[in-house]
C-alpha cells in the first residue's frame, strides 16, 4: 500500500511537499481515541475534584506526547489544547453550582459586576458559557497553567524530535 494509507503502531504517514519525503503523524484513529479518553476525564458529571481531573489529564497528555513525539503534530496539539481548556472551563463552571457563587467567583477573577451577574444568571448552558469571552478571560490559559494543567503544545515543543 502507499505510505499514506498505512497505520503502523498508531502512526499514520503523509507526504511533506516541502521536504519531499513521507513523515509520521498520529493516525486519525489514535487521535479519536485520545479525544474519547479526554472527554471521559473532563466529564461534567464525574464527581471528583477539578484538581484530580487536571492530574489525570496531565498523565494522559504527557504519555501521549512522549509516545508520538517523533511525529509532526504541532497544529493538532494546538487544537487539542484548546478543546481541553474549553472542557475544563465547563467543569469549573459546573462546580460553582449556584448563580450567587458563580457571580461572586467571577468578580474575584476581575470580571465587572454587571457582566458577572449577567453570565451567572444565564442558566445552565455550560458549553455555550465556556466560550464566553468573560469566562475565557477569568479562567484563562495562564490561570489553568498555574492550576497545574500542562499545555500540549508547550510539552510537545520541549519533547519534539523533528521540530
Amino acid at each position: 500500500d502507499r505510505p499514506s494509507g498505512l497505520k503502523y503502531l498508531g502512526f499514520g504517514f503523509y507526504f511533506d511537499t516541502r521536504a519531499h519525503q513521507f513523515k509520521a503523524k498520529p493516525h486519525a484513529k489514535s487521535v479519536a481515541k485520545f479525544k474519547k479518553r479526554m472527554k471521559e476525564l473532563t466529564c461534567r458529571s464525574w464527581g471528583v475534584s477539578n484538581s484530580y481531573k487536571v492530574e489525570k489529564l496531565n498523565q494522559l497528555i504527557r504519555g501521549w506526547i512522549n509516545y508520538f513525539k517523533i511525529g509532526s503534530m504541532k497544529t493538532l496539539c494546538r487544537e487539542l489544547d484548546g478543546s481541553i481548556r474549553y472542557r475544563l472551563r465547563m467543569c469549573i463552571w459546573k462546580h460553582l453550582k449556584t448563580p450567587q457563587n458563580r457571580a461572586k467567583n467571577l468578580m474575584k477573577l476581575d470580571v465587572p459586576r454587571w457582566a458577572a451577574f449577567k453570565i451567572a444568571y444565564c442558566g445552565d448552558r455550560y458549553a455555550r458559557l465556556a466560550h464566553n469571552g468573560w469566562i475565557q478571560m477569568a479562567i484563562s490559559t495562564k490561570r489553568l497553567t498555574s492550576f497545574g494543567l500542562v499545555s500540549m503544545l508547550d510539552y510537545y515543543t520541549e519533547r519534539c524530535v523533528t521540530c
